[in-house]
């Protein structure tokens, strides 16, 4: 709609907005000269690379590459449409968009919709408070809630009789009634959809009104129903709970995927104000992207049950063609027999945060799910697990979570090159029978230093911490000697802790993004060490004899006697070597 309202109006508008009060009324800024600094908003990062030019009117991160104006940043910090944000701007602004007509009567028609949903939740919402909300607010009690948090989510009461919401509305909102589907006109009357239900609003980024769900007091077949679609409500563009989690959180950095309206609510009134709802089916791709506009790092949380593993397998599958660089997934799933609103009751909030802490990245739980069932050590097993896996990966984007993945994949799936000989012997590289045992054929691999110390290095972390020193004096090492440095600076001890890494910082996908392109076959983990190690050997060799070399030298230009007692013993050793050798 944005043709819709004069480009004019717009410029004027962002003459009007102080960029700077605007951004730093939702985050923290620092003045740097005439510009600010910042933590990006929109992705995760230790160090600020947001930069705010009010001068310019614009603002950019050198991180992840968010970049625009004030209509832009309100569109991806509030969730909105370009519409809804410079409505929101005019409102801070004291200013009324002109529309033209045609979208002046489509605006009004939605506001109508939206003005008789927010009499509808009031409606509710004294019924509850009213004596004929007795059973609800019992209901309500029996599940925990307290006054507080009802309030917080607007839960509300749907009276039983047929048209007791219908009859309350005035004349001009009952027709805005049925085209939301609140009140249903199907066989020719009027008939409230809601009856003898605890009632849950659902509301926009904006906090305004949808739709609803509604919990059944009585035995209906449904426990749960929802409202219809209709041009005020898209399921899948909608998230119960966001509204709610962005007045409770300054910056919402990540958001907790649950199934339920009380879910939500249970876990809100433990002080966690990040759990939401997918209003749509929470793992179909309309939904994952709707959730992935607000944040870049979700934790999907499923009961442990058969079911439950499902709908996570359908949210692994459908995520892989979203995830670009910097979004970060992750699985938390329940003990078998509980939900977050049973299990947070039963053990509390710390113990429920540290499981969402320790919940599995995306990465992780698909290897674990194809792996089920399947016996690695068996070459026909590991076939299997890359026919489940490879089509998985190439559904992804290109980019440094998709590679790492891929050599996660080759890594599982390489056929053993060592072997076990019939009388126990030691397992070995050798090629040829073993005592009669099946060696597999083994790939020659010839890489470059650079490859496989990094490979090493991918393999044990640990090793980075000795060998960045010796990479930074070598310029042919400069990919090792730079990832030696960031594994070290990180303080990354496990591949484990690679990959995580990776996923949460574009910054080190894009930089180690081509570190092993080119490669077609990778070495074993015990290959890749051996190999590094013997890499290095010949580089303390070489600096032994410059050493000496240096030595000698000194020696002539000066007397043997000026020499250090340490330095005479060198020299000593290795002429005494060369004469060996040669003797």
């Amino acid at each position: 709609m944005s043709g819709l309202i004069p480009q004019q109006f717009i410029e004027n508008l962002l003459d009007r907005t102080d960029l700077a009060e605007l951004i730093g009324s939702r985050i923290t800024l620092k003045k740097a000269g005439a510009n600010y600094k910042a933590r990006c908003p929109f992705h995760d990062e230790k160090t600020p690379s947001f930069n705010v030019r009010p001068d310019k009117g614009f603002y950019h991160c050198f991180g992840c590459g968010a970049h625009g104006d004030a209509i832009s940043f309100v569109r991806e910090f509030e969730g909105l449409d370009f519409t809804d944000a410079v409505e929101e701007l005019a409102r801070r602004a004291g200013l009324e968009v002109p529309y033209d007509k045609a979208a002046s009567q489509q605006i009004r028609q939605a506001r109508t919709l939206t003005d008789a949903l927010d009499f509808a939740n009031q409606f509710y919402r004294n019924r509850l408070a009213s004596p004929e909300g007795a059973l609800a607010r019992d209901y309500l009690a029996e599940r925990g809630l307290d006054a507080q948090v009802i309030d917080l989510y607007q839960i509300g009461y749907a009276p039983g009789a047929g048209t007791a919401l219908y009859n309350a509305a005035s004349e001009e909102l009952r027709k805005p009634l049925i085209e939301t589907g609140t009140v249903s006109d199907r066989y020719g009357r009027p008939r409230d959809l809601f009856r003898n239900r605890v009632i849950f609003p659902i509301r926009n980024t904006r906090g305004r009104t949808v739709a609803f769900g509604g919990r059944t007091l009585g035995d209906d077949k449904a426990k749960y129903i929802n409202s219809p679609e209709s041009d005020a409500f898209h399921k899948s563009r909608e998230i119960y709970g966001l509204f709610e989690a962005r007045q409770a959180l300054r910056r919402v950095d990540k958001l907790l995927v649950v199934e339920g309206y009380m879910d939500v609510i249970a876990l809100a009134q433990f002080g966690i104000h990040y759990a939401v709802a997918a209003m749509g089916t929470a793992t179909n791709q309309d939904s994952l992207s709707a959730l992935l506009k607000q944040t870049r790092h979700l934790v999907f949380c499923f009961d442990g049950d058969t079911a439950g593993y499902r709908a996570a397998d359908r949210a692994m599958e459908n995520a892989l063609e979203l995830l670009a660089d910097g979004i970060h997934l992750q699985f938390l799933m329940l003990p078998d027999q509980e939900d977050p609103d049973t299990l947070i009751r039963k053990e509390g909030a710390e113990a429920f945060e540290r499981r969402i802490s320790e919940a599995r990245p995306l990465s992780r739980y698909l290897f674990d799910r194809m792996q089920e069932g399947l016996d690695l050590t068996l070459p026909e097993n590991q076939g299997e697990l890359r026919a489940r896996v490879e089509p998985l990966l190439n559904r992804m984007p290109q980019g440094s979570l998709r590679n790492a993945m891929w050599q996660e994949m080759m890594r599982l799936c390489r056929p053993p090159w060592r072997w076990q000989n019939k009388t126990g012997g030691r397992d070995g590289y050798r090629s040829g029978n073993a005592g009669g045992g099946e060696p597999q054929e083994r790939v020659q691999v010839r890489l470059s230093r650079n490859h496989m110390l990094c490979l090493a290095m991918l393999e044990a972390p640990e090793m980075a911490e000795e060998l960045k020193d010796l990479c930074r004096q070598n310029r042919q090492l400069d990919k090792a000697a730079g990832f030696a440095d960031w594994l070290s600076r990180q303080g990354i001890k496990t591949r484990r802790q690679v990959y995580q890494q990776l996923a949460r910082s574009p910054d080190d996908q894009a930089r180690f993004r081509s570190l092993f392109d080119g490669i077609e076959h990778l070495p074993a983990r015990e290959e890749a060490l051996d190999s590094a190690r013997a890499l290095l050997a010949p580089n303390d060799e070489a600096r032994q004899k410059q050493r000496l070399r240096a030595l000698a030298e000194k020696a002539r230009d000066l007397n043997f006697a000026d020499l250090s007692p340490e330095e005479r013993q060198q020299l000593k050793a290795s002429l005494a070597a060369g004469q060996g050798k040669h003797g």
